[in-house]
Order: structure tokens, then C-alpha cells, then sequence
């Protein structure tokens, strides 16, 4: 509820009154396309901020707490940091913040498709504090999905704070997620393809050039603090020859069943931790997993980009380090299962530390998850000697490269926001053949078998997805309470021919809903049909409306989608159908016209270029 002007402090009502001067200044002076440009570039440096703050924060508090620990054996505080950040995450959400701010991108998603693009204020902070706290103390989560979040509510707050239209906040939303993606991975092209392809908004004259703008503005902020480093140290020492084509081919789609796994363990997870009720039995259930895993597999600890980095510098018995399997670090097939079982496990350790109260995404797990995958089915070829004979051994730097892209763009279901991330972070641009080859493999693999990407399948189930699909996008940017009609008059089945006359006389409509005594729908009456009778005065005490009621051919629930209210009306054929609540009760009419004229307002609301 909005707070009353009359409850402001004097100088905060200047500054109120200050403001709208402004907005009507600017809506004089300054067209709307400009503005959008301007405020995208704000987006973008903000943003990039954010991102740099985000990623000081984890690694000066992973650096504080992590500078002493030996790599020679077991490291038992492995056991209690991840542990205490969980339960400090949790606290600061559950005390402080007083909102849900997990599944960072899934809520963007929601805001976008169902909430006209509004996001609340906290957002642009609280999510920063949270998942620094739940990676820095180990926590097996990344911070993209959390300054997507960021990134999207600055945009968010930015655009209300100037009036602007839920159209035009959709584009800031989408400068805000692509400034996140840029800032924190110094990569501005997919920060542009992830808010295309992941958050769906399509790519039109009005949309690029302020997605550009952002994606450029963060990851030049990037730059300006970090300096020039590019996100992982990669390079290139085995050269790209054609005859691996093969091979490329068969990374793909195991990468893409990679994907398929990692996103049902998730799945599977979630629902058992949905099921737990009370948060401290999650967070006892969650805590004890991770803090075992990341106690046997210490690589599980935090975002595991120090992992990456030795993978792609061809370093596999650094894998082993801090860990209790440290003696067996010169053992490769010790190596190749611990690389196994961390893939099979990362999916535990990241929803495991979401579902316990730990704030953070599964973008970096994925990324990482990649990688190993990656290194693990180059090795493990050149272990077994299934090479041609003669020929030089798999790259197995080049396919762990190759493995982040592919299981990126499977989970994600982006396959170019893999590509290009994946090269932008590493420099890797002379491997971009291979890694279009195992992107479009991974992504067409998991199709097969899951439609929609990690973040979309909780939307997607309840019909609240917005896609590139624009019938679809329309409808799930419709409401159903804007096209219900309630100037229906009701009529009781007990009421005699007389009665049912009177209420035709008053009312407008052709149509009347039969309620019983709870108000529950119990059928309809047509005027149609009693027109041969309605003008006989000797049936007026004798005929009865429960005697010439129907039913209609179908109903509608308050919970319906549009789309599958138009799927109803497609199948019965019907030009009006009535709306009931969950329990059976009468709500009021929706009809064809009236959704026609709200899908044709909508359309051109959002087309507008």
C-alpha cells in the first residue's frame, strides 16, 4: 500500500514535489526512446557495480576464511563453514529481509510475465548480501543467478521511479539481467543472448540498442576495476583439427544427457525439500549434505572456479587437493572417478544448499559441472586408448572448454549464450567451430527429453511463462480477472416462468446463471431457449427454471490460464462460458469478445517498435 504524502517529512515532500516536476519536465523535453537509452546506460553502470561488489565480497570472504588451509590432507573445517553461511543466509532472509529471494532468475521470469515488470526495492541489495555470505563461507552456488536478480530490479526500480510503462520496464529488466551477466563474466555479448534467450524478450529495433548499451556499460565497469584478466586463464596450446569431428559430435550429446541429469537432480531435490515443512528441518537435512560433500569433495566448495582454472590448464591432480584423497593425486584412474563423482554430485551440493536457506544460482554450477565434463570424456578416451593409432591424444583442455559450453546450453536452453560466454570468458574464439558443434548437439539432445530450461519449467507448469512464442506471450500477459464480466443477473432454480420473466425485463444480457444457495453454479439459462414459452401467462406459476436450465458445455476456474481458456472455447465452440472459484462457486461470465479486445490491446501494447 502507498504510503500517503500527508506522512512525509517536509523536506521529503520537497523532494516529492521536486520530482514530479521533473518527470513533467522530462516527458516535455525528452522523448521516450531517449530516456530508454539514458536509463540503460545508468542500468549498466550500476549494475556493474553491483556485480564488482558481489564478487569482492565472496572472495574476500572465502579469502579470509579459506588462506590457511592445507592442501597436504583433510580439512575439517569444511565440515562447519559451509554450514554457518547457510544458516547466516538464512537468518538474513528469514529475519531481515522477510521476502523469498531464492531462484533469482525464475522470479525475474515471474516479474516479467505476471507482475508487469515490477520488482520490489530490496532486491537491488538483498540478494548481494545473501549469496555472498551462502558462496563465501562455501556454499555450492554461484552469484549470477543473484545479480541477474540485482541487475533486473535496478532496471526494475529505475523504470517505476520515472512512471515509465510496463513495456518499457520489461526492456529494463532485460538491461538490468544482461548488465549482471556482463559485469560479473566481463562478457557484454552474452550478457545480451542470455536476456534473449533465457528471460525470452525479443530481439527488436527498441530492444537491442539498450541491451547493448547495458551489456557494454557493465563490462566495461569490469574492466575499469579489474583490469584486463579475462574471467578463466586459457590457452590454446593443441590445435583445432577437423578429424575430431566425431568426437566433437559425441560430446554433445553427452553433454546434453549431462544436462538432463544435472536438471532432474535438481528437480528431485527441490520437491523432497518442498515436502520437509518447517525450515529448521530443511536447513538440519540440507546442512548435513553439503557439509559432507564438500568435506569428501572439496572442490564442491563455493563457485569451484579455482577447479575450472585447473582443468583448462591441464592440471588434473590439483583436483585432489585439501582433500582426503590426497595421496592418490598421481592415479589416473582414481582421478577419473573423483571427476565422475563430482559431476554426479554437484546437482546434490547446489540444491542442497539452496533447499537448507543458502542464497545463490545455478549458473556457475553449471559452468562447472560443464567443465569437469568436459575434461572427464577427453581423459578418460585417452585413458582407455581409443584415439587412432598414431594420432595425438584428445585436448583435454580444449574439450573442458567445450563441456562448459555444452552443459550450459543445455541447461539453460540457450545454446549461443554458451557459445559466446564461453569464449568471451576464456579468449577461446579459435575453438568457436568446436564449441557450435557440442552447444547445438547438448541443447537439440535435451530437448528431446525436457522442453523448457531450469529456470522455466516452474513457470511453464502453471501457464505463466512469457516465450518468443507471440499468441502465447499475449495470453500469459493477460489476466483473468480483467476479462471476467459480472453484470450477469442470477436466478434461482425454484423461481417459477414469472419470476425468470421479471429478471429478463431488468437485465441487458441474454444470458442467466442458475445458483443454488451458496451461490454455487448449478446451470445456466439461454433466453433462446425459453423464447417460445416466456410470452404464455399460463405457464408463469406452472414452469419452474430448474425445469428449462441447462448446463453449460463447459466451465472456467479463477485458476484456468488464457491459454487454456481459449482452449476451452476452441473445443466447445461456446461464445460465453461462466468462471467458478475452486470450490464450485459462481464468479462470472467470460466471452469471446471481451478477450479479443483485451488479446488486441495487449498485442499492441507490447509490439510497439
Amino acid at each position: 500500500m502507498q504510503t500517503p504524502l500527508s506522512s512525509y517529512s517536509p523536506a521529503r515532500r520537497r523532494l516529492h514535489n521536486w520530482w514530479l516536476a521533473f518527470l513533467i519536465w522530462r516527458e516535455r523535453h525528452i522523448k521516450e526512446k531517449n530516456l530508454i537509452i539514458i536509463l540503460s546506460l545508468a542500468v549498466g553502470i550500476v549494475a556493474g557495480l553491483a556485480a564488482m561488489v558481489l564478487k569482492w565480497l565472496i572472495h574476500f570472504i572465502s579469502g579470509a576464511l579459506t588462506s590457511g588451509v592445507s592442501i597436504a590432507g583433510a580439512n575439517y573445517i569444511y565440515i562447519i563453514y559451509p554450514v554457518v553461511g547457510v544458516l547466516l543466509a538464512c537468518w538474513y532472509v528469514r529475519v531481515v529481509v522477510r521476502d523469498n529471494i531464492s531462484h533469482g532468475v525464475t522470479r525475474v521470469l515471474y516479474a516479467i510475465s505476471q507482475n508487469k515488470s515490477r520488482l520490489k526495492p530490496h532486491n537491488m541489495y538483498t540478494s548481494v548480501v545473501a549469496s555472498s555470505v551462502t558462496i563465501g563461507f562455501g556454499g555450492s552456488v554461484g552469484a549470477e543467478g543473484p545479480i541477474v536478480y540485482t541487475g533486473a530490479a535496478i532496471g526494475s526500480n529505475l523504470g517505476q521511479a520515472f512512471r515509465l510503462s510496463p513495456r518499457v520496464l520489461m526492456i529494463l529488466v532485460g538491461c538490468g539481467a544482461a548488465a549482471g551477466i556482463a559485469g560479473i563474466f566481463k562478457a557484454p555479448i552474452a550478457g545480451m543472448l542470455f536476456t534473449l534467450e533465457v528471460l525470452m524478450l525479443d530481439l527488436t529495433t527498441v530492444t537491442v540498442m539498450p541491451l547493448l548499451i547495458s551489456s557494454i556499460t557493465a563490462a566495461s565497469v569490469a574492466y575499469i576495476f579489474t583490469g584486463y584478466d579475462l574471467e578463466f586463464f586459457f590457452v590454446q596450446s593443441e590445435p583445432f583439427v577437423i578429424w575430431r569431428l566425431h568426437y566433437f559430435a559425441l560430446l554433445g550429446i553427452f553433454c546434453g544427457l549431462v544436462s538432463l541429469y544435472f536438471t532432474r537432480v535438481m528437480n528431485l531435490m527441490e520437491k523432497i525439500f518442498s515436502r520437509m515443512g518447517a525450515q529448521w528441518r530443511k536447513t538440519l537435512f540440507g546442512g548435513a549434505i553439503l557439509a559432507a560433500l564438500v568435506f569428501l569433495f572439496p572442490p564442491l566448495y563455493g563457485e569451484g572456479y579455482g577447479s575450472i582454472n585447473s582443468l583448462l590448464n591441464g592440471d588434473p591432480s590439483s583436483i585432489v587437493d585439501g582433500s582426503v584423497f590426497y595421496g592418490d593425486r598421481g592415479q589416473t584412474w582414481f582421478i577419473i572417478l573423483y571427476i565422475g563423482m563430482i559431476i554426479l554430485l554437484k546437482g546434490f551440493a547446489t540444491s542442497a544448499t539452496n533447499g537448507a536457506g543458502g542464497v545463490g544460482g545455478t549458473f556457475a554450477p553449471s559452468l562447472y559441472v560443464g567443465c569437469m565434463t568436459g575434461f572427464f570424456f577427453a581423459f578418460l578416451i585417452n585413458s582407455l586408448g581409443l584415439s587412432p593409432a598414431g594420432a595425438d591424444p584428445l585436448s583435454v583442455k580444449n574439450f573442458a572448454l567445450m563441456g562448459m559450453a555444452g552443459v550450459m546450453a543445455g541447461v539453460m536452453h540457450a545454446p549461443l549464450m554458451g557459445i559466446f560466454l564461453t569464449a568471451e570468458m576464456t579468449g577461446g574464439y579459435e575453438l568457436f567451430l568446436p564449441l557450435l558443434i557440442v552447444s547445438t548437439l547438448s541443447y537439440g539432445t535435451i530437448r528431446i527429453f525436457e522442453p523448457y530450461s531450469i529456470y522455466t519449467m516452474r513457470l511453464a507448469r502453471q501457464g505463466k511463462l512469457l516465450t518468443h512464442h507471440k499468441d502465447r506471450a499475449v495470453l500469459t500477459l493477460m489476466k483473468m480477472n480483467s476479462v471476467i464480466e459480472t453484470d450477469f443477473l442470477p436466478v434461482q432454480p425454484e423461481w417459477n416462468l414469472k419470476q425468470m420473466v421479471d429478471t429478463i425485463a431488468r437485465s441487458s444480457r441474454n444470458l442467466f446463471p442458475v445458483l443454488g444457495p451458496d451461490k454455487e453454479l448449478m446451470g445456466i439459462v439461454v433466453l433462446d431457449d425459453i423464447r417460445n414459452i416466456m410470452f404464455r401467462p399460463d405457464l408463469y406459476r406452472r414452469m419452474h427454471v430448474s425445469r428449462f436450465m441447462s448446463m453449460p458445455p463447459a466451465k472456467i476456474t479463477t485458476d484456468d490460464s488464457m491459454e487454456s481458456v481459449m482452449k476451452t472455447f476452441d473445443d466447445t465452440g461456446a461464445w460465453n462460458l461462466p468462471v467458478v472459484d475452486s470450490e464450485g462457486r459462481y464468479v462470472g461470465f467470460v466471452s469471446k469478445s471481451k478477450i479479443f479486445n483485451s488479446y488486441r490491446r495487449v498485442l499492441r501494447h507490447y509490439s510497439e517498435d
